[in-house]
């Protein structure tokens, strides 16, 4: 049998080819829309794509299915509660795909979502303990799919616990110990809460280790995967629904168009956003008035995501030679009406040099000074909720995650000094770009965040 994972750090995000090298056939599972090195790795090892399958209507990315359906006239599979445009093959609970020796069996696992599926892998049909199984969002390592996300409209958190419940302690922590399993996300990802950086683990070891996974009754079990979970980004049920759709495939070679520095001010005027991928070091030296800076270098498409909306027209103003990179991290997620890049970023900014401004930045050592002044300056955490537990806090901050702060900037007092902190600098300099995005000016970011407010006495 031929099995690879293929692993997204940024995405926290794994899809898997698995191969019979005695017929030449081959399965793809929770592909993402860039498929051109799942093709690459089938072709070099012979191999025809027969299916791919995803295991649920996924939230944090648009999946590949209608590109490698394509590109390799492979069938789509999905669990039998999945409805959608397209057409599918609709896989039962029990059922067998043979691809030669190596067979696949369906697992119904809902819980994450209603339509959630897991697949086993058996090297040999005649095999009675299988090689592993694919869990999909249902099981992570250390952890399992939450069940409050948007993905799943209609249904409730405690409805969706209840039947992961039975998913988890019922179907997959009756196999075998030595079972493999293989998640579709790691460390990393909104999709759960206590994820672990390893890709893979077997049933044994997560029934000793998972929380989640050891005896308890399905109340507990709710309350404990219910509880603590981080706030999702904005576009998860965006994606979460475009994933049922019809869509536009994704064409990397077409790109987005290099536009000299007056068509990329024409179009700022008539109201694209500028996306400045740039680090927030190059970004706080200068940079367009309003510009909303994700550096590329991070998590670049989930906090893209998260400060932007999928209706947004856009401008990027790119780290140099990684504009292609750029459009597709943003194409991951959905986001394709980028109407083109600047250039060359220094001529725009000569050229537009009335319009260019500086990002202001505060040492911990200058914020502590200005709080024990008159006149303190707002002080705002765009942290996570666990990152603020054991009272890890500037006293008086407002507290709103990344994630939401979007939906609530009317929570942001209008006037005043603000400054915005995470625990290390990146979050903020895309929190404080956000809130300048709306008119504010008066905004600064902490150099260092909560790391370097500690280390100041």
């Amino acid at each position: 049998m031929y099995f690879a994972q293929h692993y997204l750090d940024c995405l926290s995000q794994a899809a898997y080819v698995i191969g019979d090298p005695t017929s030449g056939k081959a399965v793809v599972v929770d592909p993402r829309r860039d498929v051109d090195e799942y093709v690459a790795d089938a072709e070099a090892h012979g191999f025809t794509v027969e299916a791919v399958i995803n295991t649920h209507f996924h939230a944090d990315f648009l999946a590949g299915h209608l590109e490698l359906a394509r590109r390799t006239g492979a069938w789509i599979g999905y669990g039998q509660r999945a409805v959608t445009e397209y057409p599918i093959r609709k896989l039962a609970d029990g059922e067998r795909i043979s691809l030669g020796e190596v067979t696949l069996q369906i697992l119904e696992t809902p819980g994450h979502t209603p339509e959630s599926i897991s697949i086993l892998v058996f090297e040999k049909p005649q095999d009675t303990v299988p090689y592993g199984v694919l869990t999909g969002d249902a099981l992570f390592i250390g952890d399992v799919g939450r069940p409050d996300l948007l993905a799943s409209a209609g249904v409730t958190a405690e409805e969706l616990g209840a039947m992961l419940y039975d998913s988890v302690h019922h179907k997959l922590m009756a196999l075998p110990d030595e079972v493999r399993v293989f998640p579709a996300h790691g460390a990393g990802s909104a999709c759960g809460k206590n994820l672990s950086t390893e890709l893979q683990s077997t049933i044994g070891m997560q029934r000793l280790t998972n929380y989640a996974c050891r005896p308890m009754d399905q109340d507990t079990f709710v309350r404990l995967v219910t509880a603590g979970q981080s706030a999702a980004p904005g576009y998860f049920s965006y994606d979460a629904d475009l994933n049922r759709r019809n869509r536009d495939l994704f064409e990397p070679r077409e790109g987005a168009p290099a536009l000299e520095a007056t068509e990329f001010a024409r179009l700022r005027t008539a109201g694209a956003v500028v996306l400045d991928a740039r680090d927030q070091f190059e970004f706080a030296a200068g940079h367009l008035a309003g510009s909303v800076n994700v550096p590329l270098d991070g998590r670049f498409a989930e906090q893209a995501g998260s400060v932007l909306t999928p209706e947004d027209e856009i401008l990027i103003v790119a780290p140099e030679g990684r504009v292609e990179e750029t459009v597709t991290r943003l194409a991951r997620i959905g986001f394709d009406r980028v109407h083109g890049y600047a250039a060359e970023p220094g001529q725009l900014f000569l050229t537009l040099s009335d319009q260019t401004r500086q990002a202001g930045r505060l040492t911990a050592e200058a914020l502590r000074e200005e709080l024990a002044s008159a006149e303190p300056p707002l002080v705002l955490d765009v942290r996570g909720c666990g990152e603020r537990e054991g009272g890890r806090s500037i006293e008086g901050a407002l507290h709103i995650p990344l994630a939401e702060l979007a939906k609530r900037l009317d929570e942001v007092p209008a006037e005043g000094r603000l400054v915005v902190h995470c625990a290390g600098g990146h979050r903020s300099s895309i929190a404080a770009s956000l809130i300048r995005h709306t008119g504010r000016t008066e905004v600064y970011d902490l150099l260092g965040g909560y790391g370097a407010w500690e280390t100041v006495a």
